[in-house]
């Protein structure tokens, strides 16, 4: 008799035998792993820690954790070695590496509100229809890994988390509209990420936590990382351009110019405001930026609408607080994808489902 098929979520790539040594790049994020932090627990395992007290201060607001899942998944395919295999013989490392950081976060964190973000919106995104070559310069995700994309989301599921996805907005799109939404009801978010488009969502409670490095940065570190503020994030990329989502930024511009200039006008708009001003600026090429910001004025507005992360994207109702998980669908998905006795345990408790 066949075993239990635990249920894909919609869109997965199907089933059937095969095995691949084959890897997908992703230039954004480089393989790794998170060393451990040492972060207090609560006695009662089932009690999230979403209140942080510091020196003098009474209790912050409660926490929205977000977690950017294509930046994990990927780590995870780059980074685990290629001898996890499903019941069909689909390669499943993607899914251990990600399960393993999924764990770490949950037990370290201990979140009450909770979401994770995918990106299902790969050539569907409303920027393709503004920038047709939005992303054009990479490589289509294979079976391998598109599949393990789907078993990622049925296992966040399967353990009573929020999964975000929509084939209009990108994961970071999502998390963003979740942080807004959120702020207008009393929440400080975290976020779980390393990718720098992301600080331009962080507000003076905002936290972004780059779990592999164990490092945690609020609004007022991201100049220190970055070169701007955070508001100025979308500005700068506008300005710099970005190579991994194939936006070309202003020619001649790149991020010591980009920083100068937005450290004296603040904004791309006062920027193109006040072009007259850039050559007169102790700026190496002033006079021909100013000349190049006359001549690429709409692009760089263009380029800013495609860094921009938006914050309408729809949402499901209710803050995203973290529910018990369907313990048949994680039995069944632990036997299908092979998950160890250790992994299966730690599963199960995270759900709430340990005796």
């Amino acid at each position: 008799m066949d075993r239990l098929r635990p249920r894909l979520p919609r869109g997965h790539p199907g089933a059937g035998r095969r095995r691949t040594t084959g890897r997908h790049h992703r230039d954004r994020h480089a393989a790794g792993r998170g060393a451990r932090t040492r972060t207090p627990r609560p006695r009662d395992p089932a009690v999230g820690l979403d209140r942080r007290v510091t020196a003098g201060h009474t209790p912050a607001a409660p926490t929205l954790h977000l977690v950017d899942a294509s930046m994990y998944v990927f780590r995870a395919w780059h980074s685990m070695p290629d001898e996890f295999h499903d019941a069909d013989g689909w390669p499943t490392n993607a899914v251990h590496g990600f399960a393993r950081f999924l764990l770490e976060l949950l037990e370290r964190e201990r979140p009450r509100h909770i979401a994770i973000a995918f990106d299902e919106a790969l050539d569907s995104c409303f920027r393709n229809a503004l920038y047709p070559a939005y992303k054009a310069n990479r490589d289509p995700a294979p079976p391998e890994l598109r599949r393990q994309f789907a078993w990622c989301k049925g296992l966040c599921q399967a353990l009573g988390l929020q999964t975000l996805a929509h084939h209009d907005y990108e994961a970071d799109d999502l998390i963003g509209s979740a942080v807004h939404r959120a702020r207008g009801h009393g929440y400080r978010s975290v976020i779980v990420s390393a990718d720098k488009d992301l600080s331009q969502l962080l507000d003076v409670h905002d936290e972004q936590y780059d779990f592999a490095k164990g490092q945690r940065w609020g609004r007022d570190g991201v100049k220190a990382r970055h070169g701007v503020q955070a508001h100025q994030i979308a500005d700068y990329l506008a300005l710099t351009g970005d190579a991994v989502d194939n936006i070309p930024g202003i020619t001649g511009i790149g991020p010591k110019s980009a920083a100068v200039l937005l450290a004296h006008f603040d904004s791309l708009d006062a920027l193109l405001a006040r072009i007259d001003e850039v050559p007169f600026l102790r700026l190496r090429g002033a006079a021909q930026l100013a000349v190049r910001l006359r001549e690429q004025r709409e692009h760089a507005l263009l380029w800013r609408q495609l860094t921009t992360i938006a914050l309408d994207a729809p949402l499901p109702d209710g803050h995203f607080a973290r529910g018990n998980g369907d313990a048949d669908e994680l039995q069944a998905l632990s036997d299908w994808i092979g998950f160890g006795p250790l992994t299966r345990k730690r599963l199960a408790e995270a759900a709430g489902l340990s005796a």
